[in-house]
Parts: structure tokens; C-alpha cells; sequence
């Protein structure tokens, strides 16, 4: 099944575009999706994942919704899903 994967700030620089175009196997989650990025791609190694758990701050949605209030790494996707990656953000 075919997802989109949008990513945001460092992230995006880390992949090296705003938007991929993933297939992946049915029955895939959140967390299997992002174990693959960190193993694709260098620069989001460690930085998705942390012991099993999604890192603090990072966000990802999976149509526009915060998968930590659906089923969190668990969230089952589905094809024409679109998961968006935002890295830790700080301001002032």
C-alpha cells in the first residue's frame, strides 16, 4: 500500500525532501514505518525512536491527527494515509 510521508524542519534536510511517496506492507504501523526511515535514512537514525517509544517532542500525524491520541506507535495505516514528521521545536 502506498503512503505519503511529509516531513518538516531537520527532518526534511535529513531525507533530503518534504514529501516521499512509501510503499509499505498492509497491516503496517506508525512504528514500523518510522523504524524503516531510521534505518533508510542517516540522518533520522536515533532521532524517531528512543527504547520502543516515540523521542520527546517529536509529532507525527497521521491525517492531521496526533498518533499519540489514537494508538500511538501502534496506529495502523492505511493506503492514501499521509503521515507528517515534525522534529522537536523550541522557541522564544
Amino acid at each position: 500500500m502506498e503512503l505519503e510521508l511529509r516531513f518538516f524542519a531537520t527532518f526534511r534536510e535529513a531525507v533530503g525532501q518534504k514529501t516521499l511517496m512509501e510503499n509499505v506492507e498492509a497491516g503496517a504501523t506508525v512504528g514500523d514505518v518510522l523504524s524503516s526511515l531510521e534505518a533508510e535514512y542517516e540522518g533520522l537514525s536515533g532521532q524517531l525512536l528512543e527504547n520502543g517509544d516515540l523521542r520527546p517532542h517529536v509529532n507525527v500525524l497521521r491525517n492531521g491527527r496526533e498518533v499519540l491520541h489514537l494508538d500511538g506507535l501502534e496506529t495502523t495505516l492505511e493506503s492514501g494515509d499521509t503521515v507528517s514528521v515534525f522534529p522537536p521545536v523550541a522557541g522564544g
